[in-house]
């Protein structure tokens, strides 16, 4: 399965909270990012995200759309995100939403996953495309 590797650059705004109703709200924000190395794209994402009484522990689901080139390959796809954080053992998945694909990216399949070291982002993404 091909690889993409690079860093990228993420910008928060917060937008309206979200009722949840018995009094519960969840967080709303959007990201912005620029995506830098095999994947050269800018995406927009949508993030609903809840946290409990029990400190360390929450959730967020969000849906990504990139655009942009993929090892060469221009066009668009959905990503869609599961966080979890289970008294502070975090768990996340993002996974390429089926038959999302467009123009030269249609077809594609596969996850990304997220690091942050020293305040820097890079996503590793393993994908595949049909044959040209």
């Amino acid at each position: 399965m091909p690889q993409a590797k690079g860093e990228f650059e993420v910008n928060r705004s917060d937008e309206p909270a979200c009722d949840m109703g018995g009094g519960a709200s969840a967080g709303h924000y959007r990201f912005d990012k620029r995506f830098h190395g095999a994947l050269d794209a800018t995406s927009v994402v949508h993030m609903l995200a809840v946290g409990t009484d029990t400190p360390g522990s929450a959730a967020y689901v969000a849906i990504e759309r990139l655009e942009g080139r993929l090892d060469g390959r221009a066009g668009a796809f959905f990503l869609q995100h599961n966080g979890i954080m289970e008294r502070g053992a975090a768990t996340l998945s993002l996974t390429i939403v089926p038959d999302s694909g467009r123009e030269e990216l249609a077809g594609i399949s596969g996850r990304m996953a997220i690091e942050i070291a020293d305040s820097k982002h890079f996503y590793t993404l393993d994908y595949s495309l049909p044959e040209n």
